[in-house]
């Protein structure tokens, strides 16, 4: 997959790069596995702002994605390769021998017309899902469970991937997208293989009106507020002359909000890093 880029005709234009459409089969979504997606405009179930920058955008419909892959032992053929606007990976559409039809994850190198299967224990093919006990240690996989029979919850975003690096007792040593090494049970189901659309987080929108299209509204500085709108407002320039912190207070540029009583971690043996996240290859 490459990026596109465009012709400078105007300011914005001269920045502004897609991804290649040149892997997606079927433009139309399943009917039958989509679902109506109502706006919500970051408001809860009381019409209070809940969630801010959130608003306008493309109307869409879910896909209704398989995360669980629970029809086990029956082959399935790939149908088609679609966009999601849910999300910025690639779906796959399944066709199984039995005639039902599911969405999955799209990993890479997973073409139309490969056959894929969800089983205990299967060859470790791109698009296969198994316990993790039976992938070979090593292997790139996505779509993965936190608890068994939960359905994937880890690495799912487009490009990302775990790989098991090891097994001790009843778990498997996982090393995850953000470089945190944990266990799992390996009674866990997984998807082998990386997720597609490596180059999705090179994307540059290039003009604020393209983040509008998803829905995203302008996000405001809190240091070019008011003093009666936010904590780091007022003053003269743009110097805070305060500990940088949220709307209500609290800390930003890194503070750790997590409550550290509730906190668990008995099962992660390497915290991810602190600095800049570097790119895994």
């Amino acid at each position: 997959m490459t990026l596109k880029t465009y012709n400078a005709y105007t300011p914005s234009r001269r920045s502004i790069t897609a991804l290649s459409t040149a892997d997606i089969t079927k433009t139309t979504p399943e009917k039958g596995l989509t679902v109506a997606l109502r706006k919500s405009g970051g408001r809860n179930n009381t019409g209070r702002l809940s969630v801010r920058h959130i608003g306008g955008g493309h109307r869409r419909r879910y896909r209704i994605i398989d995360f669980t892959r629970n029809k086990l032992d029956i082959p399935a053929r790939v149908s088609a390769i679609e966009y999601d606007p849910n999300r910025n990976c690639r779906i796959a559409l399944l066709f199984y021998k039995d005639g039902e039809k599911r969405y999955i994850l799209c990993p890479d190198g997973l073409k139309v017309g490969d056959t894929v299967i969800a089983a205990n224990k299967a060859e470790p093919a791109v698009g296969n899902s198994m316990f993790l006990k039976n992938i070979p240690i090593g292997t790139q996989i996505h779509n993965l469970e936190l608890t068994p029979g939960s359905g994937g919850k880890l690495a799912r975003g487009a490009g990302t991937f775990a790989q098991i690096l090891g097994r001790e007792g009843l778990y498997s040593t996982v090393l995850m997208p953000s470089g945190e090494i944990r266990k799992l049970n390996m009674n866990c189901r997984a998807t082998v293989g990386r997720m597609g659309n490596i180059e999705a987080n090179l994307v540059t929108f290039g003009k604020a009106g393209r983040t509008r299209w998803l829905g995203i509204r302008p996000t405001v500085r809190g240091v070019a507020m008011n003093p009666v709108a936010h904590p780091n407002g007022g003053g003269v320039g743009r110097k805070i002359g305060k500990p940088p912190v949220s709307k209500w207070g609290k800390p930003a540029k890194g503070g750790i909000t997590r409550d550290r009583k509730r906190m668990s971690s008995r099962f992660i043996i390497r915290m991810r890093p602190s600095g800049p996240k570097q790119p895994r290859t």
